[in-house]
């Protein structure tokens, strides 16, 4: 068997978003440039695993190293992350290698259960963080709230880290307004724990719901977008200790047909500097094959810590502030379902990488994307 995947590089196209002034209250705010992409096939295999599902990336730049985890709830193959080498040479992916897969461990040290057949002892993994101070990593599980007459599954959504091996180390202190409830209360089936990003010094962990709490107010619908909380923990004491409302975009586009299914939520976060995170909204409407995918600069200085408001609704709070850096629709190319980013190596000017992947959900109609982005601050 092959332990290596050599992928043709795709033309790279250029964007930038230049069309941003640079005035006194925007000059810090960075510009991205697409510099070079690559697609996964869909037949693609490695190491007897279908490859498929990326949701979340990270890069360990010690060993050049990148982890991407795999939303594959033990259907295809047992819940797995993989790690890769991309070849960046002269800012072009000149090739792209998977290095190895492991398989995620629960806390009795077996392999998570199959969705299909025993969905309470089944993951969702979403995101995925390398910690170099611990050499571990942590991965953010989505949960389930399926309520139907013929099944019922209430399966909290959990924070968990584990060495390199995929052993179960522990997870953070589940919050009350995160546990799933039969009741429409607490999280949305399909919209809880989605992105993670570690702070510059590894002491705090912030991760997102991708949509609205129920008791936070409604799901983003092409008029108004919803209101999702941001939650920071200690990364040692594995504790909570603040959350953020922050204001979602509207849907970007009415599906078809109307009344159809569609959705924008938070996909990906990444820590930027300090009280900054970029934010990642993705969007898709039926009808429509491809998604509107926005990154915003978020700014957590000045909002309310709403740790102790049940509900974001009708009350007097500051947001985290957000500012438009990409609209994805303005690169002039197809892009599927973006869940996970990263910063990668330096550029040969001395910029950094931003790398950015899709999840193609395991459907042949959709795309496994490499997207690399030269960061201009």
């Amino acid at each position: 068997m092959r332990n290596l995947l050599f992928l043709v590089v795709l033309p790279a196209f250029l964007f930038s978003c230049s069309n941003l002034k640079q005035t006194p209250e925007n000059r810090t705010t960075p510009n991205l440039k697409l510099i070079s992409s690559i697609e996964i096939p869909f037949d693609e295999t490695f190491q007897n695993t279908k490859v498929g599902g990326l949701s979340g990336i990270d890069y360990d730049a010690k060993n050049d190293l990148y982890y991407l985890i795999c939303d594959d709830r033990s259907v295809f193959n047992d819940s797995r992350f993989y790690t890769a080498k991309i070849n960046l040479s002269e800012d072009k992916i000149k090739s792209f290698a998977f290095q190895n897969v492991t398989y995620l461990k629960d806390e009795t040290g077996n392999s998570y259960g199959n969705w299909n057949n025993s969905p309470t002892t089944s993951s969702d993994p979403e995101d995925i963080r390398f910690n170099p101070k611990t050499n571990t990593l942590v991965w953010s599980s989505e949960g389930a709230r399926v309520i139907t007459a013929d099944k019922e599954v209430l399966q909290n959504p959990s924070l968990n880290f584990m060495n390199l091996k995929g052993d179960f180390l522990g997870n953070v202190t589940l919050l009350e307004n995160l546990k799933m409830q039969k009741e429409e209360k607490g999280p949305r089936n399909n919209g809880t724990l989605e992105g993670i990003t570690f702070d510059k010094k590894y002491r705090n962990i912030y991760t997102n719901i991708e949509e609205p709490l129920f008791e936070d107010g409604d799901q983003a619908n092409t008029s108004k977008g919803g209101l999702i909380r941001l939650y920071q923990f200690d990364a040692k004491t594995k504790k909570n200790t603040a959350q953020y409302g922050y204001q979602l975009e509207p849907i970007a586009l009415e599906p078809n047909p109307k009344g159809a299914f569609a959705v924008n939520g938070i996909s990906a976060i990444q820590y930027y500097g300090k009280n900054q995170l970029l934010v990642v909204e993705r969007s898709y409407s039926t009808g429509t094959q491809a998604c509107t995918v926005k990154v915003f600069l978020c700014d957590l200085k000045k909002a309310t810590n709403v740790t102790n408001h049940p509900s974001l609704q009708n009350q007097k709070l500051e947001l985290a502030s957000k500012k438009l850096i990409l609209n994805m629709d303005d690169l002039g190319i197809f892009i599927d379902n973006i869940e996970g980013l990263t910063f990668g190596p330096k550029l040969s000017n001395g910029n950094p990488s931003l790398i950015f992947v899709s999840d193609n959900n395991f459907s042949d109609k959709q795309k496994t994307q490499i997207l690399v982005f030269e960061f201009i601050k």
